[in-house]
């Protein structure tokens, strides 16, 4: 839990202090890139992580994957330039790969199905918990210290993680023969990298029809078309294509990568609203975040322990894309005169949507799968709902400019401060403007950030429609799987 907790703080902790850094270092126009290259590098990183899991033992795999989180936390808090902290977060991002996914897989290791519905909603509480209470701890930060300790926190629980685990954490089983496949993790690393690459560009930097995002889309599909044929033919894969043909694992990715879309974009983008929009401090809105954990942490562990008594699962992914989806519609209709207890409802919604949902399709997956693979298949469902993040927070921040840039235009004067069409303005420069002035530039903004949800909301129903998909089949009583007795020699 030490481990989910790291990995999902430094997901959105940057979030409401993105602003203030955005202008001490650089530009608006590079805001999404400090969030896209954590969530790139965990992306890339995660698939590894699961299949190094599953042949060598989990412990000394998680313990280097907490030593790398570490080493790129220190170096965000020493960055003096937005390339440097760009580049240091993907550092952060390839430790982070390996705790979320770990974490889950060692759970998993001694823990039945059956059972591991209560554990799994204690994760995904802690999992909720974090992503929105990250957003508060980086607004405190920034406010009454300085961004950088959005950073130097993670040392503390870091170095706290490191003891526990070297204590009580068992050496588990390592295979006697192990072959890595370096190759099909190459490939998927730089396949996954142009695909980002072109969706944050694409429209943004350049023209959909200019030869760099034409070049990145067939570096994409080449990449990752060589990809699978390297699969097809090593002996131990990075991801193991017959898994595809498991439909609870097939269907559970693909929610998984739509949730991802969908919920890194919302969590990322609403403090950016509830500062510019409102005038909220960075402080108040991380701490307006907070009926979105409170419903993601209750809903959490209120499934996992109905799964672990009834041992069914599947209605609860139904309800909770549904359940996200509405609250998405709402999130479209906001305005710059919504009231925050209007906000906190949409919030309370949203939560308990993903709440519902998440960590009871890592569960479903776990339960119909081989032992052999549980590392790699519980690291492929995260890895979905990681790039669906990456991808996510991409496309929103290209959205959110593209019509950022059209609405003011629309709206403020020409001879507006030129700053307001700036990169480098700051929320505390937009409400110090001239009332009338101000308004305008809020209107606009308020505007463009919540087309980001218009988008999100059809997405969100894409979700919601396979999930009707999900069989469901009994929880497993025993943490072997006594049909594949060779995965324990």
């Amino acid at each position: 839990m030490l481990g989910m907790l790291l990995a999902a703080l430094d997901q959105t902790i940057v979030s409401t202090a993105l602003p203030t850094i955005v202008g001490e270092l650089g530009g608006l126009n590079h805001l999404a890139w400090v969030i896209t290259a954590y969530l790139l590098a965990t992306t890339v990183s995660t698939p590894l992580y699961g299949k190094l899991g599953d042949l060598l033992g989990r412990k000394h795999i998680f313990q280097s994957a907490i030593v790398i989180f570490l080493v790129g936390s220190v170096l965000c808090g020493l960055a003096q330039t937005m390339g440097q902290l760009i580049a240091f977060r993907a550092i952060q991002g390839i430790g982070g790969g390996g705790l979320m996914v770990l974490a889950q897989a060692i759970i998993a290791d001694v823990v039945s199905p059956r059972e591991r519905g209560r554990y799994q909603g204690y994760f995904g509480a802690v999992f909720g918990a974090s992503s929105v209470a990250g957003p508060l701890l980086g607004g405190f930060f920034t406010d009454h210290l300085t961004w950088r300790w959005v950073f130097y926190i993670n040392i503390p629980l870091g170095i706290l993680a490191l003891v526990v685990t070297a204590s009580v954490l068992p050496e588990g089983v390592r295979r006697s023969k192990v072959k890595i496949d370096y190759l099909g993790a190459t490939l998927i690393a730089a396949g996954i990298t142009c695909l980002v690459l072109l969706t944050t560009w694409a429209g943004n930097e350049y023209a959909w029809g200019s030869p760099t995002i034409i070049g990145l889309g067939a570096a994409t599909v080449l990449l990752l078309g060589l990809f699978v044929i390297v699969e097809r033919r090593v002996e131990e894969p990075i991801l193991p294509l017959g898994l595809f043909k498991n439909s609870i694992f097939s269907v559970s990715s693909g929610v998984s990568l739509i949730i991802g879309i969908a919920m890194f974009g919302g969590i990322s983008f609403l403090p950016l609203f509830l500062q510019v929009a409102r005038g909220a401090s960075a402080t108040n809105s991380g701490l307006l975040l907070t009926p979105m954990m409170a419903g993601m942490l209750v809903t959490s562990i209120l499934a996992g322990r109905a799964v672990s008594n009834t041992g069914k699962y599947r209605a609860f992914p139904i309800a909770g894309t549904a359940t996200a989806s509405v609250a998405l519609v709402l999130f479209s209709t906001m305005s710059a005169s919504t009231s925050y207890l209007q906000t906190s409802l949409y919030m309370v919604i949203l939560g308990v949507g993903f709440g519902l949902t998440m960590q009871i399709l890592v569960l479903a997956v776990q339960n119909s799968v081989q032992v052999r693979d549980l590392g790699v298949a519980t690291s492929a469902t995260n890895f979905a709902r990681s790039i669906g993040g990456s991808v996510g927070v991409a496309i929103y921040g290209a959205i959110f400019s593209s019509r950022l840039a059209i609405e003011l235009a629309n709206r403020l004067p020409a001879d507006a401060p030129k700053e307001l069409f700036s990169s480098a303005v700051t929320p505390s420069a937009v409400h110090a403007l001239d009332p009338a002035l101000k308004a305008s530039f809020i209107d606009g903004f308020a505007e463009a950030l919540t087309s980001v949800f218009v988008v999100a909301t059809p997405v969100m129903l894409l979700a919601f429609g396979l999930t009707w998909l999900l069989k469901e089949i009994p929880l497993r009583s025993s943490v072997r799987d006594h049909s594949t007795p060779a995965a324990f020699e």
